[in-house]
């Protein structure tokens, strides 16, 4: 089963951030905006709309099962709507996951929840994680994305 919302047309490439079934603001959204754009450039890719959703382990376990027939939690799971070079997709991140990851790995907050963004922006730019030379070329992309951040 795919998951494709119905939106109308896209009349100006964004990026936009909301929430589902939480309460979660996201700080610096314009430095973050920015930096997400910068990444995308830096992959020679195109915006067209990326909306990053944040939510509960629940709503995300919800997708994963529905869409992708995973009984598991995760951090993230992202929907393309496009292929490379366009950019065009649904970013859903579970803040619970990422709050328990940041702790597990001895990171801030900020920093993991950064890391998981810019790792649906890569999957969107058409890396994957897959295998182990996958996920260390997706690990290094992340770290360098980081770096331009922090």
């Amino acid at each position: 089963m795919s998951f494709q919302p119905d939106f109308p047309p896209i009349e100006e490439p964004g990026i936009f951030f909301t929430a589902e079934e939480i309460e979660f603001e996201l700080e610096n959204e314009t430095e973050i905006r920015h930096w997400l754009e910068k990444l995308i450039e830096q992959e020679d890719k195109s915006l067209r709309l990326l909306n990053f959703i944040f939510c509960s382990d629940e709503y995300l376990l919800r997708l994963n099962i529905e869409y992708l027939d995973h009984d598991t939690l995760t951090d993230i799971i992202t929907f393309h709507y496009a292929t490379p070079p366009a950019i065009e997709g649904d970013v859903f991140i579970s803040i619970d996951r990422v709050r328990e990851n940041a702790l597990l790995y001895n990171v801030a907050f900020e920093q993991e929840l950064c890391r998981v963004m810019a790792h649906g922006v890569l999957h969107l730019c058409g890396y994957g994680d897959k295998t182990e030379a996958e996920a260390a070329v997706m690990r290094q992309k992340e770290a360098e994305a980081l770096e331009r951040l922090l």
